[in-house]
């Protein structure tokens, strides 16, 4: 069986959504960058900090998708927001998109990449049990 995934939200992240994607995924441990003491640290300081707890980040910050800067082999996960505006209700819908279609298996470990009709998994080194 596989672990529950561990989140951190990125501050582009509205926060409101902590609350809402803890009690959506309640197995889940969500934590917002406020909460832990990284807000307005560096990329990354914050990429370095979930590598560290093991944890998917979730962002709109496109700098996170560069494969030139945090590669694709060496993370617990990334999920790339591309949906505008950037509000509540966009990230919210956004995520339900994600979690219909992609297992928790296929975000582990992955740079996942929302769009506003589509959804990419790239980088995912699938684990054999």
């Amino acid at each position: 069986m596989p672990k529950s995934l561990s989140i951190l939200l990125d501050q582009n992240i509205p926060p409101p959504t902590t609350l809402w994607l803890q009690k959506l995924k309640s197995g889940w441990k969500v934590c917002h960058v406020k909460e832990v003491g990284l807000e307005g640290k560096s990329d990354d300081d914050i990429f370095d900090w979930a590598q560290k707890e093991q944890m998917v980040i979730i962002t709109y910050d496109e700098d996170f998708a560069d494969k030139r800067l945090f590669s694709t082999r060496n993370h617990a996960g990334i999920i790339r927001l591309r949906v505008w505006p950037t509000t509540v209700e966009e990230t919210q819908n956004a995520l339900e998109r994600l979690f219909a279609t992609v297992s928790d298996e296929e975000i582990q470990g992955s740079l996942v990449i929302i769009g506003r009709s589509h959804i990419r998994v790239r980088g995912r080194n699938p684990t054999k049990e």
